[in-house]
């Protein structure tokens, strides 16, 4: 197309069509000057158009760095309070079963207090029948001896 408009016709070596081949070098280079222009904004818009994506994408990136580190701490505080609280029940259920082998120990005290005391009972019961035949038999040699004095 550049070929034909540059050689402005069917005879190259007429003073007409040499003014027609500086006219249309000027309508060219006009062209062209008006197209680099346009290509030039397209550019710097597009250029705009990516600082602002890239600005954009940037503080994005920023806010979800901050949320992670955020979040990151929950979660860091959240395993502290669970390891605390395993360990307190560890605890406690160490000194639950403390506790209940301590109640333990303390009710076989009690219960070989108490078959203890059951058999004082009993005897302490022998006791009181042996005092009372003793008694009996004390009144009745007392009798015996006053009807042999007399």
């Amino acid at each position: 197309m550049d070929h034909w408009l540059e050689s402005g016709g069917s005879n190259p070596t007429s003073s007409d069509s040499y003014g027609d081949r500086a006219s249309a070098r000027a309508r060219r280079e006009a062209r062209e000057a008006r197209l680099a222009t346009l290509t030039s904004r397209v550019e710097e818009d597009s250029n705009r158009d990516y600082k602002k994506l890239y600005e954009s994408a940037l503080t994005e990136n920023q806010k979800l760095k901050t949320k992670l580190q955020e979040a990151q701490l929950e979660l860091a505080d959240i395993k502290s309070k669970l390891e605390k609280m395993a360990q307190q029940k560890q605890e406690k259920t160490s000194d639950r079963s403390s506790m209940l082998e301590m109640e333990k120990r303390e009710r076989r005290a009690l219960e070989r207090k108490m078959s203890e005391m059951e058999e004082e009972m009993k005897v302490l019961t022998e006791l009181k029948s042996d005092n009372q035949r003793l008694k009996d038999e004390n009144g009745a040699l007392i009798r015996v001896i006053s009807k042999l004095s007399k």
